[in-house]
């Protein structure tokens, strides 16, 4: 179990104001969370290669050398607030002055 003096460093490392009745709840819940971390450092891991994930690794995305169709001119600017029939018209970033 960890001492009072350990809970108010950590809590002064932590910059938390802790009541009374917190050191004491915290210095529990620590305490089991440490005894549960030197449970882990006493497992044999020697030649078990370290790795991100046990899962299979996979991507969800589509390969990029298949070809897709694109939009025609039409279907792109459909939905366009503005356009010269060939061009999305846009508001000039710059003004005049540029």
């Amino acid at each position: 179990m960890l001492t009072p003096e350990e809970i108010e460093h950590i809590a002064r490392l932590a910059r938390l104001a802790l009541t009374p009745e917190e050191r004491a709840r915290f210095a529990q819940q620590l305490s089991v969370v440490l005894d549960h971390a030197a449970a882990l450092m006493e497992i044999d891991v020697e030649g078990i290669p370290p790795t991100a994930t046990v899962l299979p690794v996979h991507s969800v995305m589509r390969a990029d050398d298949t070809p897709m169709p694109g939009l025609t001119r039409e279907e792109a600017l459909r939905n366009a607030p503005q356009t010269d029939g060939e061009f999305f018209i846009v508001p000039a970033t710059f003004g005049d002055e540029a």
